[in-house]
């Protein structure tokens, strides 16, 4: 069974539309950067504060690798998951990948304290947006965008999911 991979910018909910998903497709979420967590016994902003973010993305291509190997489950990644193509090679080799475009004012209105690249800087939010939506949109196989609310978005994936897989 494929996966159902999840990507999109920092704070744009994609481990809450995961968990929604997770419910309605009763499929396990795994979430990217929980692994990474796990993994290291330490916080992401530990990681970039004390290692750099060089050895967090090391960390993250080991982590899309190991999440892309399991099978039917959903994939929360984390918002620089896009920046390797290793990375995205991994997981669509093995999902069906879902960008969730939300707008990047409605990202930099919400407080994301626990995000160490847009905690408590708005404008990093709209430059981030501004380096990484050519990403999003070269490796999504389906884009979900002028969503409100996470079970609008979740309802939306499900359903073209449920007929991907359907096929």
């Amino acid at each position: 069974m494929k996966n159902l991979v999840l990507i999109g910018m920092p704070g744009c909910g994609k481990t809450k539309v995961g968990t929604a998903l997770s419910e309605l497709l009763h499929m396990p979420l795994v979430d990217t950067d929980q692994l990474i967590v796990e993994a290291e016994g330490r916080s992401i902003p530990d990681i970039f504060a004390r290692d750099g973010e060089d050895a967090f993305r090391d960390m993250e291509t080991a982590a899309a690798k190991r999440a892309a190997a399991m099978e039917g489950v959903i994939i929360a990644t984390g918002g620089g998951m896009v920046l390797r193509e290793e990375n995205m090679a991994a997981l669509a080799a093995t999902g069906v990948i879902f960008f969730r475009d939300r707008a990047p004012e409605a990202i930099a209105g919400e407080d994301h304290g626990e995000r160490p690249l847009i905690a408590g800087r708005r404008e990093r939010v709209f430059q981030l947006y501004a380096q990484r939506i050519t990403y999003y949109q070269k490796y999504a196989q389906y884009t979900i965008s002028d969503t409100n609310t996470v079970d609008e978005a979740a309802g939306r994936i499900a359903a073209i999911f449920r007929e991907v897989r359907e096929g």
